[in-house]
């Protein structure tokens, strides 16, 4: 009882400011947590209903369309993140010019998987690739709301609306057991109608916070008056934001791309061996996203302009804790990847087990370069950014190329430990290029 009673006098003697923090990333972490597992059953569910051969086809070809679709407003979520770090309620400005350029970005984003799936795409991939060009706009809807919600720090909506999409996809892969004879082409259409209705929920939320309905926070209360402020043009907003939005492009191919080239270079039951650890990585990798992503990012931009001290703090802290608990993730993954892998995949996906070993590697290094550049976040910042990513990229697909052939599935995690290391040299390069006094 004494004990009890001593916790709680300990948590209520933290200021309120720290409570609301800790409140908010539990629930971001509840609902990160119990979205991986619910993207977990369903890719358990999917690989074991197809088997490797069309499990691998979908996988790839969702891969596909995953790496294409932020091209769709190309970065335009994250620099509204800085916009209104820096200039507070007078971001609003930005909206008009917001509409038209998400406008013209996702057309022609929906333009290039059409054109693809005929032109460069294999025949069996083809159905497949134009099934899933929705997978587009419920993307983009998906990153546009979590940026509202963000900006006006609604963690709680962000958990709930982070749950909707794995929730919404496991039920596609449940009627696979309900009904064995469906087969890939279902599950992509059900993927594909889930991200319409997201789109469809989205869009008179979109609509409203283009007429200014946001509840923006940090920023004191809104001006009774409008603010002056010109609406740039989209040739202004584009020379900003396309650094941001060559950086989202650039990640789901940096990370994708092995997937994509196993099913091009040797077939697709390797490829459905890698996206099956792949997958594990990726529910992995919610955990230092949720941090940055979902709770620091959007105040990380207002301390960065505002309060410097706090920070730079907050970065220290946040790299010791992220190397700690990357290593130690590494490290169950490997224990238990080979007596748990079997019972949740079957037998035929054993050899993830040996894939996963080796990309147990990039857990400590993905964590350690996701609070590195975290410190960079201006637009000569992205910029440098940008040019890492892409030397990243270059390098996992130069790798691929060279390595799949011999080594198949085993090259491709080869390749994309290399990347994700020379990514983390690349911003531990950039940190000491910008800031080599704060550097420690």
């Amino acid at each position: 009882m004494n004990s009890s009673t001593s916790d709680i006098s300990l948590l209520g003697r933290l200021p309120q400011g720290w409570r609301r923090a800790l409140g908010a990333i539990s629930v971001l972490w509840i609902a990160t947590a119990l979205g991986a597992v619910l993207a977990f059953l369903t890719q358990a569910l999917l690989a074991r209903e197809l088997g490797p051969a069309e499990y691998g086809l979908f996988a790839s070809s969702l891969a596909t369309v995953t790496m294409v679709a932020p091209l769709a407003g190309f970065g335009l979520p994250q620099y509204w993140l800085q916009v209104y770090g820096v200039e507070g309620w007078q971001g609003n400005r930005w909206l008009t010019t917001s509409l038209r350029f998400i406008t013209g970005s996702t057309v022609m984003t929906l333009s290039l998987v059409a054109v693809w799936s005929f032109v460069g795409a294999p025949l069996d991939a083809r159905p497949l690739l134009l099934l899933l060009l929705p997978i587009v706009l419920g993307t983009l809807a998906v990153s546009l709301i979590s940026s509202q919600l963000r900006l006006e720090e609604r963690h709680y909506s962000m958990a709930l609306w982070q749950l909707i999409t794995p929730g919404s996809r496991m039920l596609v892969a449940v009627a696979l057991l309900i009904v064995p004879s469906l087969d890939g082409r279902f599950v992509a259409i059900g993927f594909s109608l889930i991200s319409l209705v997201f789109a469809a929920f989205a869009l008179p939320r979109l609509l409203a916070m283009m007429r200014g309905g946001i509840q923006l926070h940090g920023h004191g209360p809104r001006p009774t008056a409008p603010m002056a402020g010109r609406s740039p043009s989209v040739a202004r907003l584009w020379s900003l934001a396309w650094a941001y939005g060559l950086e989202a492009t650039l990640y789901p191919i940096f990370f994708q791309i092995s997937t994509v080239l196993l099913k091009y270079l040797n077939g697709n039951a390797q490829a459905g061996i890698f996206g099956i650890a792949l997958g594990v990585m990726m529910a992995i990798y919610l955990i230092p996203s949720t941090v940055y992503q979902k709770f620091l990012l959007s105040k990380l931009h207002r301390w960065a302009v505002h309060d410097p001290r706090k920070f730079w703090k907050v970065y220290r802290h946040g790299a010791i804790a992220m190397l700690a608990s990357g290593v130690l993730v590494a490290l169950v993954l490997v224990v238990v990847s080979p007596w748990l892998v079997p019972i949740i995949f079957g037998e035929k996906y054993r050899p993830v087990v040996h894939v996963l070993t080796v990309l147990a590697v990039c857990v400590p290094v993905r964590f350690l370069s996701t609070a590195v550049s975290s410190a960079l976040l201006n637009e000569q910042h992205m910029r440098y950014r940008v040019v890492a990513m892409g030397l990243s990229a270059v390098m996992v697909v130069v790798f691929n190329v060279i390595l799949i052939p011999r080594y198949h599935e085993m090259g491709a995690a080869i390749a994309t430990v290399a990347g994700e290391v020379s990514l983390l040299v690349a911003m531990y390069g950039g940190l000491r290029r910008f800031h080599a006094r704060r550097t420690v």
